[in-house]
């Protein structure tokens, strides 16, 4: 059940993590202050909070015509236990599952997330929020804010990065990374690559299409078909997730890549892409308190 209260919303939950699921490293917009999570969303600002296990309550600056929008992005309406009882019944996923319980996959638009992960390489987490900061900055339309917040803009269409001059990305801090983004846009911006004919196609053809561009190999193909269209066998493997595999299934071996490629296709089941999720946020933080 959802409860309109004008420009804010009322998102009935079960089994949801909000901070979990914003702060794992699958998107990079979202910023939290006391609790309170913002970012912009399909060219909406949109503030999120969870004030108990029960709820969502997001706060947008302009009322809304509906909240599909968001109930798609976060991915609300998903049964989390019936995407759990698919894992493998293993120590180290069920470890994993204990530890992030009410983690869920969001649903991201396939040019932001295209853009964002080939703005990652070789990046942290909070390098890559900067970059993406500052391209939308100077690059991206503003977006409606409340009255008196700082200003908030949409990430940059494929169109204004395409026009923009590989320096002018460059001054965004993204190194080496700025001829591939622009390469990538100047290929959606001219129907060369059509991100929307990926739905339409299996996970393997999609990833061919994806790898054609500079710069996006398997790992980075594999986020954007994992959190932009939901291809649940694609399995990102990054240096956390590769950490995961060999600590905790090949303690005692030294599997190579290719093993490792191997075993993950065939061992995590039909949701192997949430799985992977659960293990890099495993991985990441399982040194650190959970509030």
């Amino acid at each position: 059940m959802m409860i309109e209260l004008g420009c804010q919303h009322r998102f009935a939950v079960r089994d949801y993590d909000l901070a979990a699921t914003l702060g794992c490293g699958q998107a990079f917009r979202w910023r939290e202050r006391n609790g309170v999570w913002e970012g912009v969303v399909d060219g909406r600002w949109v503030s999120l909070r969870q004030p108990d296990e029960g709820s969502i309550l997001a706060l947008t600056a302009a009322p809304q015509a509906d909240w599909d929008w968001l109930a798609d992005h976060l991915q609300t309406t998903v049964d989390l236990s019936a995407v759990l009882a698919t894992f493998p019944d293993d120590a180290p996923m069920r470890a994993a599952v204990a530890h992030g319980r009410g983690l869920r996959l969001l649903q991201q638009e396939p040019w932001e997330c295209l853009a964002s992960f080939i703005c990652s390489s070789t990046k942290r987490i909070v390098q890559i929020q900067q970059i993406i900061a500052l391209l939308s900055e100077r690059l991206g339309e503003p977006v409606a804010v409340p009255h008196g917040h700082a200003p908030a803009f949409a990430f940059p269409s494929p169109e204004r990065l395409a026009a923009a001059s590989e320096a002018e990305l460059r001054l965004c801090k993204m190194g080496f990374r700025a001829p591939n983004l622009r390469n990538a846009a100047l290929q959606v911006s001219s129907g060369g690559l059509r991100l929307v004919d990926l739905h339409s196609h299996s996970c393997a053809i999609a990833r061919v299409e994806l790898e054609k561009l500079p710069g996006v190999g398997r790992k980075i193909a594999d986020c954007v078909l994992l959190f932009a269209y939901g291809f649940q066998q694609a399995f990102p493997v990054d240096v956390w997730v590769m950490k995961a595999l060999r600590q905790l299934y090949f303690p005692r071996r030294r599997p190579t890549p290719q093993r490792l490629r191997s075993f993950s296709e065939t061992h995590f089941g039909a949701n192997a892409g949430y799985a992977q999720q659960y293990l890099f946020h495993y991985m990441r933080t399982r040194g650190r308190r959970k509030k």
